[in-house]
């Protein structure tokens, strides 16, 4: 006979699992040894069934989908991606019918807008922004451009300009109608004009404007002039510099002042400041601290 183990501290005792049984549904049923003996009448101390591991009722058994619902929610799923395909490459609600141009004040928005090449009537999602931009950059007076969509039917392009900062006289071999060849400081031509516009420094080129583009001495000598003193800067007539370390200005009074090359340019600016109040007609500040006047 199997003993019943006693709880503690005075607890009944735990009933001890007893044969296994199946009933006529086929669950097993575990007989547990209450203490007291076998089985007895009603209320009596005997045997317990107890429902054991056994097969899942009807009820609880796993739905399995069902195939036609599988396939509806499918069909659903590509009819909207149809649809929304559509509506982008084929529908006449997302086309291009207006090009918006803003950022110009050199180029009229018209030739932006030709350079662009883009038709009406285009899918709006059909346009090329990467394409658009390099064809519109191909304009000499641009300097960079944006092209964004603007839902439901517009393109907007923002155009930056270059802007000039050095009058290049144009040679008479080059134009009989001479003049000034107005660049950037990638010396890039922006612009002609018949004089030099004031506050604009002259540069004399070499080999005349169309050398130019790419060079690093014009570079330098356009970065200086955003280094100096901004009174300084609008008062030089011109601007020389036979390499990117020896740029030279000449202001409009006479006075020449020999910066240097691009670095430094907080400590020259402060050494000029202090000798221009000796109104000399030289200042060399290309090596600060040991700066130069005459």
């Amino acid at each position: 006979m199997t003993e019943p183990r006693t709880g503690r501290g005075g607890d009944p005792p735990e009933p001890v699992a007893g044969p296994e049984v199946a009933d006529d549904a086929g669950r097993v049923l575990t007989r547990e040894a209450r203490p007291g003996g076998p089985a007895g009448p009603s209320g009596s101390a005997g045997p317990v069934m107890t429902p054991g591991p056994g097969p899942l009722a009807s009820g609880s058994l796993a739905r399995t989908p069902s195939p036609w619902r599988t396939a509806f929610g499918l069909l659903a799923v590509l009819g909207l991606a149809a649809g929304v395909a559509w509506a982008l490459f084929g529908s006449p609600l997302f086309v291009v019918r207006s090009i918006v141009v803003t950022g110009t004040h050199l180029v009229p928005a018209g030739q932006v807008r030709a350079a662009a090449d883009i038709p009406t009537g285009l899918p709006l999602i059909r346009v090329d922004t990467g394409a658009v931009t390099g064809r519109v950059e191909r304009i000499a007076q641009v300097k960079s451009v944006q092209v964004a969509r603007s839902w439901p039917d517009r393109i907007v392009i923002t155009v930056h300009e270059r802007t000039p900062a050095l009058a290049v006289p144009v040679p008479a071999s080059v134009s009989a109608a001479g003049g000034y060849d107005l660049v950037d400081g990638a010396g890039v031509i922006v612009r002609w004009s018949r004089t030099r516009p004031a506050g604009m420094p002259a540069y004399q080129a070499a080999g005349g404007p169309a050398t130019l583009r790419g060079s690093a001495v014009v570079a330098a000598a356009v970065t200086v002039l955003h280094e100096v003193p901004r009174g300084i800067a609008r008062s030089a007539a011109a601007v020389s510099a036979p390499s990117p370390q020896a740029v030279t200005l000449r202001l409009a009074s006479g006075v020449t002042i020999v910066w240097g090359g691009t670095d430094h340019a907080s400590a020259k600016a402060r050494e000029l400041a202090i000798l221009m109040r000796t109104h000399a007609r030289y200042y060399d500040v290309s090596a600060p601290g040991s700066a130069v006047t005459r």
